[in-house]
């Protein structure tokens, strides 16, 4: 991740540099270029003015001219030819072709009043200029001035320019590729230290924490992180708990049928009464290892969502209906009030067998954890998109820090109780895998002593 960094603080910083080098090189390079053209041209038509006023193609004044060639040799370390209309040369501040002839394309092209561009002689570095001289009243090309000026100072200077902006541009390329060197490796450090976490985990260890000091974000991701640590360990722990506690559960009925089996064996001569109570007892640890297994296999068909919900028109109103008279006998026996309120008929989209069993288990906890002569209640609404059941009870209660366990397999808060009723600590898992294969929402407002209520929220059309 660090050699990623480097490139891409390469690609945006680095590069950019030596692009806008190049591109800053370029306009530096026609900024000069064009600032001493335009200079020379300046003073070739000042020239160009004195040889018409001073008459010098007729042969006036020479001397006044010739000094002020000699000047403009001077200033662009050059050479200064002038060239009458016939192509003669008047003047070359070198001396070596006056009064000889001067023909090329560019001289005869500007003799008949084309304009030409400047050229360039990158061997000698050398620029030459031709600028006609006119006069008269019909501004005639009377002549021609050839200016060839050394570029020299120019390239140097350029070449200077062009080496200081090549170290400036290394310099900060090198600061850039240091500091992303440095960020990464702030920046990937803590990402590694939760890769050897996650290592870790893998290989079963999660009692370490991850503590990351950097910027906010670095700070909320190794908070983030220890908190799904801290959830994976209490699943794991959950998962642990779950193996043993399906052990136990299954282990524990099998061991009171060995026990009343043992006795009735050693008792060749026991009276058939006696018979008939221990071969009751084993009966119902019986139903009991078959109440066990049944809730094990739906929690285990929820949580692989095994042939998916089974989706139809269901009149919530009759399913509860059915449910609460179903269990009212149970109720009956602790002389337990159950009363169904319902606020408008309710139709929903539904598995009618798993919301079935989910309402029933609530209901049956409902009357489970009461007290005699309680009572519970059932309430049914329903808005545009959901409708409501609650489940309330005069019961026990639950203590608010234990609103989430309650959820988990096997977890009874009332362990001794939970024997006495017959619970195998699966009912609540099972209700609340149900409601979350609807898409639904589960909630518990309990106090202790005082009883438990129960909200479950179930769409009206649920995806099948």
């Amino acid at each position: 991740m660090c050699f990623r960094l480097i490139l891409i603080t390469i690609a945006v910083t680095v590069v950019p540099i030596f692009v806008m080098r190049g591109t800053l090189l370029l306009n530096i390079s026609d900024k000069l270029w064009s600032e001493r053209v335009d200079s020379i041209e300046r003073q070739s038509f000042f020239l160009a003015g004195q040889l018409i006023e001073q008459d010098y193609f007729n042969g006036e004044n020479r001397v006044i001219v010739n000094s002020l060639i000699a000047q403009l040799d001077a200033i662009y370390d050059g050479r200064v030819i002038v060239v009458d209309s016939d192509y003669t040369v008047l003047k070359d501040s070198y001396s070596r072709i006056n009064d000889k002839k001067v023909i090329s394309p560019q001289v005869i092209a500007c003799m008949n009043g084309q304009e030409t561009e400047p050229y360039y002689d990158p061997v000698y570095d050398m620029v030459e200029i031709i600028v006609p001289v006119t006069g008269g009243e019909d501004q005639a090309v009377r002549g021609l001035i050839i200016i060839d000026a050394s570029t020299l100072d120019l390239t140097e200077t350029y070449g200077d320019i062009k080496q200081m902006s090549l170290w400036i541009a290394i310099g900060f390329s090198a600061i850039l590729v240091a500091l992303a060197v440095f960020i990464g490796r702030v920046f990937t450090k803590p990402f590694k230290n939760v890769a050897r976490s996650i290592n870790r985990i893998s290989e079963g260890y999660f009692d370490e924490e991850v503590s990351l000091k950097g910027p906010a974000e670095i700070e909320t991701i190794s908070d983030a992180f220890n908190v799904m640590l801290k959830r994976l360990k209490e699943l794991e722990d959950s998962r642990q708990e779950f193996v043993s506690n399906v052990s136990h559960e299954l282990k524990t009925p099998l061991t009171s049928m060995k026990v009343l089996a043992d006795s009735l064996n050693t008792q060749p001569d026991a009276p058939v009464e006696l018979y008939r109570e221990f071969m009751q007892d084993i009966v119902v640890e019986i139903d009991r290892e078959n109440a066990i297994i049944n809730d094990l296999l739906s929690l285990v068909k929820m949580d692989k969502k095994a042939g998916d919900l089974n989706i139809s028109t269901v009149n919530i109103n009759e399913m509860l209906e059915l449910i609460l008279k179903r269990l009212r006998p149970v109720a009956a026996k602790r002389n337990i009030e159950m009363v169904l309120e319902s606020f408008r008929p309710v139709t929903a989209q539904c598995d009618e067998m798993k919301l079935t069993l989910a309402f029933t288990n609530l209901v049956e906890n409902a009357i489970k954890y009461n007290i005699a002569g309680g009572w519970v209640q059932v309430s049914l609404d329903a808005d545009h998109k959901y409708f409501y059941v609650k489940v309330s009870d005069s019961g026990i209660g639950i203590p608010e820090e234990l609103y989430d366990k309650i959820f988990e397999r096997f977890y009874r808060v009332d362990k001794a109780r939970s024997r006495e009723t017959g619970g195998t600590g699966l009912g609540l898992a099972i209700t609340k895998n149900i409601v979350l294969m609807h898409d639904g929402a589960i909630k518990v407002k309990s106090k202790e002593d005082e009883g438990t209520t129960f909200t479950v929220r179930i769409p009206l059309t649920v995806a099948s």
